[in-house]
Order: structure tokens, then sequence, then C-alpha cells
């Protein structure tokens, strides 16, 4: 079929107004507490200010960054809602969920005491698990809350384990007061508490294998979704830089954090290629690069960890909530279908791209300018951004020769803002007890090293794609909980 389409519209849009009065107000206090957060930030960098409730709430530089960015994402999200729920049933629990969501996750990263900060991660869970569940009239909706209601449970029973063994332990009832006692543990107690964090961190933010509960939430309304995956997913690496001078101690809980970030980064990355949705793959894209974040954390740069979970929640919130126009724009045509393979032109390119970014990125931070884990940190990085500025060029119509030249000309800035991203960062968390911990290279990082590099070869090469046996496994890998899927349109009308 040849010549322009017309759209065909069904009905009239919803105005704004036909929203409840609940709705405004709380979006109004959303955008509030964003402008009382910048305030904050504001003199937190020109002030040098910081205020505490000594052993109950400290308000760091963590905590004004993420405040910031929690409830500029959370104005959004409100304010998108406003014509989203407007005039179904749940609008104002709706409402009432993302807002009291906002609150707990804005106490969490303030909380200081032990008990107040694990009550602010169980009430995150519950209350994203209800955001998931909104749409109480499809059993499979309930069916999807209930399955992130028992993955959180365990996350938080977890953390509880890690904070009772760390207080037994130094005795102390403050996250601060175990970061200033973390040198003297050590033995079976570091181990318990140490594990039981790293769990907790990749169940809450969907590693694999626990990242059934985050593929089997697409029943969750839109803009809970983009809450979910720009958020949410984000507090195993706010929970292992709050507590990184107890991960930091034992040299086996680093590796097992760098084994963990690769296994779910490279999973993610091919879960992606199988799914023909696109809330599937944006859910399996956040499994991806929840385990990069993770393995920045294990390589010992938590500054990175942040900087990576600021960047991924504004890419990801604008992803989802724009996944309508998604669908239209990636349609497949002839020409996206000639866009695979790479020729010796390509491979010249990318490899010379590759290496002017890792330099790049080094000579603005300093690090990958000597032989520890900062090397990795470098290439990581490196792969990542150029992987993300092929796929980019890729969606374009650009000639062949054309987008050649287009990679370096994507990757190399966007390198740079994430290594004056991270140098920005880094300043603002000077005051944590751990910002940078580097650890000296062992084969296991070799080998995850030379894993990522094979994968980014297998992806851009297509050659993974010649198995069979492979995309079964990754078919079966990436399938949500059976109860939680919508099996007959028609289900949907009936909503």
């Amino acid at each position: 079929m040849s010549g322009p389409t017309s759209k065909t519209t069904v009905g009239a849009l919803r105005k704004t107004t036909d929203s409840s009065f609940v709705s405004a107000v709380l979006t109004w206090l959303a955008w509030s507490l964003f402008a009382a957060s910048v305030a904050v930030l504001v003199a937190r960098l020109r002030l040098g200010a910081s205020w505490e409730v000594p052993g109950a709430v400290a308000v760091d530089g963590l905590t004004v960054l993420l405040w910031t960015v929690v409830t500029f994402f959370s104005g959004i999200v409100h304010s998108y809602s406003r014509r989203y729920m407007a005039g179904s049933a749940h609008e104002t629990d709706f409402f009432l969920g993302i807002f009291s969501f906002t609150l707990a996750v804005m106490a969490l990263v303030a909380a200081d005491h032990l008990t107040l900060f694990w009550l602010c991660w169980l009430a995150m869970g519950l209350l994203m698990a209800r955001l998931i569940g909104t749409v109480d009239g499809w059993p499979q909706a309930r069916a999807a809350a209930s399955v992130a209601r028992r993955h959180f449970l365990a996350s938080s029973a977890l953390l509880g384990v890690a904070l009772l063994t760390l207080w037994r332990a130094t005795e102390a009832t403050t996250i601060s007061g175990i970061a200033a006692s973390a040198d003297g543990l050590g033995g079976p107690t570091l181990l318990v508490a140490g594990g039981a964090l790293v769990l907790a961190a990749m169940i809450q933010s969907a590693l694999v294998p626990f990242h059934g509960w985050l593929l089997s939430s697409m029943t969750a309304p839109t803009p809970a979704s983009a809450l979910m995956h720009a958020g949410f997913v984000n507090a195993g690496g706010i929970l292992l830089t709050r507590f990184a001078p107890v991960v930091t101690a034992e040299t086996g809980l680093m590796l097992a954090l760098v084994v963990a970030g690769a296994a779910s980064a490279l999973g993610g990355k091919l879960l992606k290629t199988v799914r023909s949705d696109v809330k599937g793959e944006l859910g399996c894209s956040t499994v991806g690069q929840m385990g990069f974040m993770i393995v920045q954390t294990g390589l010992g740069f938590f500054a990175a960890a942040v900087t990576h979970l600021v960047l991924h929640g504004f890419y990801k919130a604008y992803h989802f909530l724009s996944a309508g126009d998604e669908v239209e724009r990636t349609a497949p045509t002839e020409t996206e279908s000639e866009l695979g393979g790479t020729g010796v032109a390509g491979a010249a390119v990318v490899l010379l791209t590759g290496l002017a970014g890792g330099a790049t990125f080094a000579v603005l931070t300093g690090k990958g300018t000597s032989l520890d884990s900062g090397l990795l940190l470098a290439g990581f990085v490196t792969l990542t951004t150029l992987h993300a500025a092929r796929s980019a060029v890729r969606q374009t119509g650009l000639s062949t020769a054309a987008r050649y030249g287009a990679v370096p000309l994507v990757a190399l800035p966007a390198i740079a803002v994430y290594a004056l991203a991270y140098e920005a960062v880094s300043g603002l968390l000077a005051g944590l007890p751990v910002v940078s911990a580097p650890t000296e290279l062992t084969a296991l990082h070799a080998l995850v090293g030379v894993a990522f590099l094979a994968a980014y070869v297998a992806i851009e090469t297509g050659v993974y794609e010649r198995s069979e046996r492979l995309y079964v496994a990754l078919l079966n890998a990436g399938q949500p909980a059976p109860e939680t899927v919508l099996t007959a349109t028609e289900e949907y009308d009936e909503r």
C-alpha cells in the first residue's frame, strides 16, 4: 500500500479539567516538593549546608540530589496522570498512591535511623505493588501485584536481617554509626549482613534471576510503570551506596556484585532482542541497565552508580510516557530491515570511536588511567554508550556512509556528558563515607570484561541470532508469570 495514511480518531480526548480535585491538589504539592528540593540543592551547592535530626535523619549530598530527581519525576508523572487517569474509578486512589510513594522515597534517602530506613523500604515496596495492581478488576493486575509484593517482602526481610546483624555487631542504631564502625566488621557477621544487602538490592533492582516481577508488571498503568522504571528499581543502587562501607569491607562481596551485575547487564540486553512489545523491551532494557549500575558499585565507583541511576531515570521516564508514540515510530520498514550487519569500514569506525571514547572518559574523570577497576569502568561506559549510539543511528534514514560518520558524532559527546555528570555527582557526594573505592583487577574482572566485549561484538554483528536454541532459551527466560498475561484483546475492552 502506498501513499499517506490517515489517522482514525476514536472519540474525543478527555480534558485535564475532568480530573478530580484530589489529583489537582496532589499534583500541585508534587511540584511544590520539587521547588523546595531545588532550593535545598542550591543551598547545598552554594553554602555547603547540611541538616540533620541526630539519630533519625541526615540530609547530605546524596539526599538533596535524589530529592531533586525524585520530585521532578513525580511532578511529571502526576501531571501526565491527570489526563491519563481522568474519569477512572481508580483516579483518587492512584494519585494517593504515587504521592505516598514519593514521600516514602524522600524519607528513605534522608533516613539515618535503621528502623526508619527499613520502614521506608517496606512502605516503598508495598505502595509500588499497589500501583501495579491499580486496575483491580483485572485478575492479571491482581496477580502481577501479588508477584511484585512477594518479591518486595522478601527484599524487606533480607534488609531486616542485614540491619539486625549490623546492629548486633556494632550496637549502632544509625547508618552513619554503622559506617563509622564498618572497619571492625569481619567473619560470618560481615558475610551475612553484606550478602543480605546484596540480595535485597538485586531483588529491588530486578536483576537476573529476580527480574520476573518487573516483566510481570506490564498491567500497571503507564505512569506507574514510568515511576517504577525511572525511580523504584534504582533503590538497589541507593542501598549499596548508603552501606558502601560494609560491602567494600569484603572483597568477595565486591566480586559478587560485579558478577551479578554483569550477568544481568548481558542478560537484559539479550532478553530485549526477543521481545516484540514496547513495554517488554523497555522492561528488559531496565534489567540490563540496573545490572550495569550494580557492576559500577562492585568496581567501587558508587558515584558512577548514582550518576547512572539518575541518567537512566530520565531516559526511561521519557520512553515509558511516550510508549504510545513508540508503537508508531518503530513500525517495521524496509529501511530498518537493511540496517543490520557491520562491514570492515563499520568495524573500523566503531573501534576508533571506542578508543577515542575511552580516552575521553579517562581524561575527563581520571578513571582508566591506571591498572585498577577504573579501567573496566571506562571500558563499560564506552561500550554501553557506543552501543546506544549505534542503535540510535540505525533508526535514522541516513545512508550507510552517513551512518558511519554519525556514530562518533553521537557517541563521543554522549560519553563526555556522562563523564562530566559523573564528576558533578562525585563532587556533590563528597561528604559520604565511601564515594570511590577502586579495587585491584583480578582474573574474574578480566573474564567479565572479555564477556562484555564478546557480547557487544555478537550483538552488533548479529551472530547470536543464528542460534535457534539461544532464541528459545531467551524467549523462555523473558516470559512474565503466566497468571499476569492478558491473553485476549477483549479483556482490555471489558475494563
